[in-house]
């Protein structure tokens, strides 16, 4: 790959001083020069450069403002202010204005200048690459799932900030739409592995003759159909992250190898008896409850533990709904962008419906429901009209639906009636505590006790 020469303007009304830097530097930046800031500043507005290195002291516009104009191009150059008057005062004020450094002429050392230019670049470029980190983050990982000011999210973005940098195993859990990928994609991002593979597996998606396959691969001739040596997930993840979700759907066998393969990181290719060690860190997810299957007999105890080194349990969009006008609003942005659609706003009635519906598909649902009004918003603000039809039905009409649902299957226990009868309550007195404890006919004590019990402290 070809190395792409740093351009650098020297703005100086000495010429000495700017052909002596231009004859110093030439051999190691594309040097341009200007004897004054108004012809420098023009340079600068033709073209982007990479460094401007500016004298303070010029006749009219001075380095200090220079360096303003500068930085408020669209591509601002790295700033570095050249005086002979070189005091605290001086530097404390063109950091002021913008300068990334400060170097005093009487001391300066053409070796030394070319040292801070350098380190400046460096600088600035690993800047450049955690900006675009982010927003590959935020446009191919959907990380505006994870927004939101709610306690619990705080709390789920605290551990994956703890735990990203290592190499433990995760088990995110939680039910299905609440972001489980989303936060399996941001771990491995910001972990050492990022620049390394992230190797995705559905588990419920593949039958089980096939799993033990997918994961660890197979050779020529190993079962009907095997034409070829074929590699498996964990070796295509060599280096960096495995992501096994809905991982309670694997079969026993392959629990008993991802087993072995947890506790020693080896494995044999089906059909092969060579065994073989993969460095690969591995995020498992889940919707179901892993230790009532344990407690069931359906998944092995042993591997519940080796995989649960750090759980991490994402609560549905019910029990945070304060997250929902923070989330609802990044995704009307993105799609009304998306789309071509002058959409600016959500209208507050429009909310109102979104904060007291239940979000059975959580988060996938919200974003759904968003994008639908979206393309519908025939004006600049999302209006009740727009959304889908089950988010404009009211509330007590949900939660009676989905009670006579569960009455007439026998699936509704005494707990859930009072959970529901409890959200139905704050939802229709919106939040107000007192009122809702009214409503019940308890007091707010009680109220507060049973929020607790029920982890409802969000609502």
């Amino acid at each position: 790959m070809k190395t792409v020469t740093p351009t650098l303007l020297i703005v100086d009304d000495e010429k000495p001083t700017r052909e002596g830097l231009r004859a110093a530097l030439e051999d190691k930046f594309d040097v341009y020069v200007a004897e004054d800031a108004e012809s420098g500043l023009k340079l600068l507005e033709k073209e982007a450069f990479d460094v401007l290195l500016t004298d303070l002291r010029m006749p009219g516009t001075d380095g200090f403002q220079l360096i303003t104009r500068a930085k408020s191009l669209p591509k601002p150059p790295i700033c570095i202010l050249m005086t002979a008057y070189g005091s605290e005062d001086v530097a404390v004020e063109a950091m002021k204005h913008g300068a990334d450094d400060y170097v005093s002429k009487g001391r300066m050392q053409i070796d030394e200048l070319e040292l801070r230019i350098q380190r400046a670049l460096k600088r600035q470029t690993l800047e450049v690459e955690n900006r675009q980190l982010h927003e590959r983050l935020d446009r191919k990982f959907g990380v505006p799932n994870m927004l939101g000011e709610s306690e619990a999210l705080r709390e789920v973005l605290e551990i994956v900030r703890q735990v990203a940098p290592t190499r433990a195993t995760v088990l995110i859990t939680g039910e299905s739409g609440t972001g489980k990928e989303v936060v399996a994609k941001t771990i491995h991002q910001m972990s050492p592995r990022s620049r390394a593979p992230w190797v995705a597996v559905h588990c419920a998606g593949l039958p089980a003759s096939m799993l033990e396959s997918e994961l660890f691969g197979h050779e020529k001739g190993a079962f009907t159909g095997a034409h070829e040596r074929r590699l498996g997930r964990v070796e295509m993840a060599q280096g960096g992250t495995l992501f096994l979700d809905e991982i309670g759907e694997i079969d026993a066998t392959t629990q008993v190898k991802l087993l072995r393969f947890l506790g020693e990181r080896t494995f044999e290719r089906l059909g092969s008896s060579r065994t073989q060690s993969s460095d690969v860190r591995l995020i498992a997810a889940t919707n179901k409850d892993l230790m009532t299957m344990v407690k069931a007999g359906t998944f092995r105890e042993d591997l519940y533990f080796r995989l649960a080194v750090v759980p991490i349990h994402l609560p549905p969009l019910r029990e945070r709904i304060v997250d929902i006008p923070m989330l609802a609003t990044a995704f009307a942005r993105e799609f009304a962008q998306e789309n071509g659609k002058p959409v600016r706003g959500i209208e507050t009635a429009t909310m109102d419906l979104m904060l007291k519906y239940r979000w059975p598909g959580n988060v996938r649902e919200l974003r759904t429901a968003v994008e639908h009004a979206v393309v519908l918003c025939r004006g600049e603000s999302l209006g009740p009209k727009d959304l889908p039809a089950p988010v404009r039905a009211p509330l007590a009409e949900v939660i009676e639906k989905e009670t006579r649902e569960k009455i007439s299957t026998g699936r509704l226990t005494l707990k859930e009636a009072e959970r529901q009868l409890l959200i139905h309550a704050l939802q229709e007195c919106d939040g107000n505590r007192t009122e809702a404890a009214r409503k019940l006919g308890i007091s707010r004590r009680t109220l507060h006790r049973k929020l607790h019990e029920y982890q409802l402290e969000g609502i």
